[in-house]
């Protein structure tokens, strides 16, 4: 077996400007509005360049959006069953909030596929985020069994927990519109929100 050959310097910072320049071609064009010509054009480099590090607009789409998977799930790997189990749950959906201000490209970018029914990303929804999932799941309901937090359904606990933090990126026009806030002001208030909403739904009785 060939060892793979390490990347120069330019080499990388190359493939950095162009996954950049994706991501804001992408999470503001979708999949099929984008083009290599609008990617290349906002990298700073020429067409034929670009095509030297991927072969086509598909490649660095999911080069993205495999990048955006992992880092999407490191706030759910952070639940940790040896802590307090409404304050991880909690700290989760906090944590989501951030990277709804913070990483409002990938939100969008990963929307954009789920819309159009996933295509690109299928097997990883199905594999690493589904087992995710079920596992972080399964802990929460066994603090429900256990009495530690309210009887909910885990999933869909999980899943309301996206709604509500990454709607902050996927309709911020909708949002700012509607607030007018300076800044991202409206993050906190949002933050201080979703922690009353979830501790009054999580406290036992």
């Amino acid at each position: 077996m060939v060892a793979a050959v390490p990347r120069t310097r330019i080499q990388e910072k190359n493939i950095a400007a162009i996954l950049d320049a994706a991501l804001d071609v992408f999470s503001q064009a979708g999949f099929r509005g984008a083009t290599l010509d609008q990617i290349a054009r906002a990298a700073g480099l020429s067409k034929p360049n670009l095509l030297y590090y991927f072969a086509n607009k598909k490649a660095i789409h999911v080069a993205l959006l495999s990048g955006l998977l992992d880092s999407w799930l490191d706030p759910l790997r952070a639940l940790d069953g040896a802590g307090d189990p409404v304050d991880e749950i909690v700290g989760y959906a906090l944590r989501k909030l951030d990277m709804a201000r913070d990483l409002p490209r990938e939100s969008r970018l990963f929307a954009n596929e789920i819309l159009q029914g996933a295509p690109r990303i299928l097997d990883m929804i199905e594999g690493p985020l589904r087992t995710l999932v079920d596992e972080k799941a399964a802990l929460i309901a066994g603090w429900a069994s256990a009495g530690r937090i309210a009887r909910v359904d885990p999933h869909h606990l999980i899943f309301s927990i996206w709604a509500t933090t990454q709607h902050y990126a996927d309709f911020d026009v909708q949002v700012r519109g509607i607030l007018a806030p300076t800044g991202d002001a409206h993050f906190k208030e949002a933050g201080q929100f979703l922690e009353h909403l979830y501790r009054r739904a999580l406290t036992p009785a």
